[in-house]
């Protein structure tokens, strides 16, 4: 696979979550703004909180994982990821950092 396909698939995938997360949650949070009730909906039975559970924990392993590559590689710009993580989805703050992470490794060995 070539860079420029990796970064195109890596985005591509970061942008059909957006539509979806557009289409899906947005509407429904719109006309009703309870956005605590909206996150305990993902745990509204044992197969859902299985799958928000997998999330959340997959936000803390890219917060884990953008910190250290902070100190360790100086990757900067991370904690933007870090919050699209969050909302819109981890696809979306995983993709972006693995595309800001290769600019800036191929940059520093340029």
């Amino acid at each position: 696979m070539t860079h420029k396909t990796y970064r195109f698939l890596l985005l591509a995938t970061a942008l059909l979550f957006i539509v979806f997360f557009a289409a899906t949650v947005v509407p429904p949070l719109v006309s009703q703004p309870d956005v605590i009730g909206a996150f305990a909906a993902g745990f509204v039975n044992p197969y859902a909180a299985g799958y928000s559970t997998d999330v959340i924990l997959c936000w803390v392993t890219l917060a884990i994982w953008v910190v250290y590559e902070r100190s360790t590689l100086s990757i900067s710009g991370g904690w933007i990821c870090l919050l699209l993580g969050i909302v819109p989805g981890v696809v979306v703050g995983m993709a972006l950092y693995l595309v800001l992470r290769q600019r800036q490794l191929s940059s520093s060995q340029a």
